[in-house]
């Protein structure tokens, strides 16, 4: 296979000896091309981004550990929780608080890919009056 800098010098000597009328056609037919390039190589990258994003934007706890954690919650409430209980309490409210930032940061960077207004993000994913867990 020809590298691609001899690919490219080949390409100008070939430009260097066309007419005038030619040569414009030239320039159109690589500049469709380099439309088409561009096109194909923002599209799908643009989609594989949002949906690295949702995936962010929609992790939860799995259900075991949200019960678990609001039995902790509720113990914890009626003061009948052990110290081990506590720091487990603990443990799983530093990983919500951490899912919480990486979801917010996954919100704002859907927002700017799709040049839109963050609320209007916000108010399309994220549950209106329940725990985000």
């Amino acid at each position: 296979m020809t590298a691609p800098t001899e690919i490219r010098e080949r390409a100008i000597a070939l430009l260097d000896q066309l007419p005038g009328e030619s040569l414009e056609r030239a320039v159109e037919f690589l500049e469709a091309l380099s439309h088409e390039a561009l096109q194909e190589s923002e599209v799908p990258k643009s989609k594989v981004d949002e949906a690295g994003l949702l995936e962010v934007i929609k992790k939860r706890l799995p259900p075991e550990q949200r019960e678990r954690l609001n039995y902790l919650r509720y113990s914890n409430e009626d003061e009948e929780i052990t110290d081990a209980e506590h720091q487990e309490l603990l443990m799983y409210i530093e990983r919500v608080e951490e899912q919480d930032v990486e979801r917010m940061e996954a919100l704002i960077k859907l927002a700017q890919l799709r040049s839109c207004d963050l609320k209007i993000v916000i108010d399309e994913f994220l549950p209106k009056h329940s725990n985000i867990v």
